[in-house]
């Protein structure tokens, strides 16, 4: 494994699918782990994290003979919203239940919403048979907004501070933030993080302008990994039955415009409607294979070294 290196876990948009037309790309909600530095760092929380954390708990055990002599799990999960299919696989990360795991949760807060007051009331409490305060893990739960950066040092805790007050050293992973409003209700946080001089940029559940948006592209500008919102070709979404604008999601076009504006080196596909089978995915990623460079669509397994 390389020092940046990406990996798949959840794919998909909207809800899980279980089919066997669904193999190839995979059926999970969005999820991509991220190790780079030394750390762990897990984007979303869809039904895609309960294979990780199975990995991790593997790895926990194989570590030491006992509690007392194995290697903890660190690991900073940033959620982009909070919608279902972003939260469904949190309750069931294994590391939440082991008391040695240090987990610190990301995610849009403050003056009107409070991160941790929405996960006792969404994923926790009354839809969980346990309370957010009887997890046995470490965790800390953080608000944030796109004035803030994450700053992630060897052997320390995350430093999370006004993105104007960090300064990054060369051996130092930074995490900074975008937040779009185009995604129902609240809007949604995209995530850019840094390494040696290489970055990746997150942007799930984001619907692009027409002509682009200016400030996303802006902050994408000149990334090495653009994972980019996926969900519909561009008949569904103008689809007139059935259109899909205002929904907070971009078609393919979409993300290949955003690549394009942005400068960025590579695209990946992310986050397709629960009604794209193998069979469609699979002509799609043709026609976007033949006809673009550095694109490509995702699927569950999928690694990628950044450095």
């Amino acid at each position: 494994m390389s020092d940046f290196n990406v990996k798949f876990r959840g794919v998909r948009g909207s809800f899980p699918v279980a089919n066997s037309k669904f193999l190839k790309f995979g059926g999970n909600t969005s999820c991509v782990e991220v190790n780079v530095g030394g750390h762990l760092i897990i984007l979303d929380a869809g039904t895609g994290i309960v294979s990780c954390g199975d990995e991790l708990m593997e790895k926990y055990i194989a570590s030491g003979l006992n509690a007392q002599e194995r290697t903890p799990i660190n690991a900073l999960i940033l959620l982009s919203h909070i919608h279902q299919d972003h939260l469904i696989g949190l309750t069931f990360f294994k590391p939440m239940h082991v008391k040695s795991a240090n987990l610190d949760i990301y995610g849009p807060g403050g003056e009107t919403s409070d991160l941790s007051q929405e996960l006792k009331t969404l994923v926790f409490g009354r839809t969980f048979p346990l309370e957010l305060g009887d997890i046995a893990c470490a965790c800390n739960i953080h608000n944030i907004n796109d004035e803030c950066a994450i700053l992630l040092k060897k052997g320390q805790k995350p430093i999370l501070a006004p993105a104007e007050n960090v300064v990054c050293e060369q051996d130092d992973v930074l995490i900074t933030f975008y937040k779009s409003y185009v995604h129902p209700q609240e809007g949604v946080m995209i995530y850019k993080i840094s390494y040696k001089g290489k970055s990746l940029v997150y942007a799930t559940d984001k619907e692009s302008y027409f002509g682009g948006d200016k400030n996303f592209i802006n902050f994408a500008k000149g990334c090495d990994l653009l994972i980019h919102d996926s969900q519909y070709t561009t008949e569904d979404y103008l689809n007139s039955y059935s259109p899909k604008q205002g929904y907070g999601h971009s078609t393919f076009d979409m993300a290949i415009e955003s690549m394009k504006m942005a400068d960025a080196k590579r695209l990946v596909f992310f986050h397709y409607d629960p009604s794209y089978d193998d069979e469609k995915l699979n002509g799609i990623q043709e026609f976007y294979s033949a006809n673009y460079q550095n694109v490509q669509l995702s699927y569950e397994g999928l690694e990628i070294n950044i450095l």
